[in-house]
């Protein structure tokens, strides 16, 4: 069972759906038996970065997000997802995120001729190898929606990038944690091997 974590964000049903084309048992949930018995966990996300650590603390899934990466169940970030995974962000100054990962969130700069926030189709380059792009070949598109982006600390950990104004760190893999910047249940075939490619990843055991 893929446990999606359950703390108001806007795109819980869509990647409930996604799951759910793929045939694998998927739910929405909040509570913390379900969360640490599941296979696999998505930490979903749109929004801001302040107001979702807000709503994790006050949900009580801080502590059951760090339990379940300590128990190294598979868990991945989507978008804001993504960025909660890491200490701060500039968009919400003074919030200290999960900080499973090292790195900073930013935003991304003013540029001429680039709308922020960046919406829509953009290509990846792999940095490294990545178990989530197994079968799908450099120069995919997938679906961004986002005004900040990683800075990954530790290079070796970021598995895709994409260019919009700056080098975006699109993708991290980091034992058991995996994270997308950009939205595989947005983002056509590609974003849907991606999840299959999540789906396949085993629990291991401590």
């Amino acid at each position: 069972m893929v446990a999606i974590i359950d703390y108001d964000a806007g795109n819980l049903k869509s990647v409930e759906k996604a799951f759910d084309y793929l045939g694998e048992d998927a739910k929405i949930t909040r509570d913390r038996n379900e969360i640490l018995s599941a296979d696999r966990i998505v930490l979903p996300g749109v929004g801001a970065f302040g107001d979702a650590m807000e709503k994790l603390h006050q949900y009580g899934l801080v502590e059951v997000i760090r339990e379940a990466a300590a128990e190294q169940i598979p868990l991945l970030g989507i978008c804001l997802g993504l960025q909660l995974l890491f200490g701060s962000s500039e968009e919400s100054p003074g919030v200290e995120g999960l900080g499973l990962c090292r790195g900073k969130i930013v935003h991304i700069p003013e540029t001429p001729g680039l709308k922020i926030p960046h919406m829509g189709w953009n290509s990846l380059k792999y940095d490294h190898p990545g178990r989530l792009f197994a079968g799908i070949p450099e120069g995919a598109y997938v679906y961004f929606v986002h005004s900040y982006y990683l800075q990954a600390e530790d290079s070796e950990i970021v598995k895709a990038s994409t260019q919009y104004a700056v080098d975006i760190h699109a993708s991290i893999e980091q034992g058991n944690l995996f994270a997308c910047q950009f939205h595989p249940e947005k983002s056509g075939d590609v974003g849907l091997t991606i999840l299959k490619n999540f789906i396949g990843i085993p629990r291991e055991a401590r």
